[in-house]
């Protein structure tokens, strides 16, 4: 009975230890790799970057250590001013090496002062997640 207690209660430990760790890693679909072409969707890292209405998850494709584009994934801001944040903002770091782009001060867009910083650190943290995961 000792024995059936101990083994029961060492398979709940264990499960509960799978449960924490599982829970505090993002998620597999943070980066994956197609083609050659390492994908950064900042969904999940940006969780807790907001723009001036919510959330601003991007899309960082990186080949060969540089960045090929940025895209702007579903949001909630402001239509007006995150075109002008697309248009604007969103190739200041094509063509840059990655560790480049990481120390690079971009200039942020006039009137969508939030959005800017929102996206840029959306950007920072999916280029240190690459750093760290390629």
């Amino acid at each position: 009975m000792k024995k059936n207690l101990t083994i029961c209660m060492m398979a709940t430990m264990a499960l509960m230890l799978t449960m924490t760790l599982l829970s505090a890693a993002p998620a597999n679909d943070t980066m994956v790799k197609e083609n050659g072409t390492y994908i950064v969707n900042t969904t999940t890292l940006g969780k807790d970057v907001v723009g001036y209405v919510g959330t601003t998850p991007l899309k960082i494709y990186i080949k060969k250590n540089k960045i090929v584009k940025i895209e702007a994934l579903k949001n909630q801001e402001t239509p007006k001013y995150w075109a002008k944040v697309k248009r604007q903002l969103l190739t200041k770091w094509d063509g840059m090496k990655v560790k480049d782009a990481l120390k690079q001060q971009v200039d942020g867009v006039t009137g969508a002062t939030f959005s800017t910083d929102a996206v840029k650190e959306n950007v920072r943290l999916g280029l240190e997640y690459y750093k760290a995961h390629k």
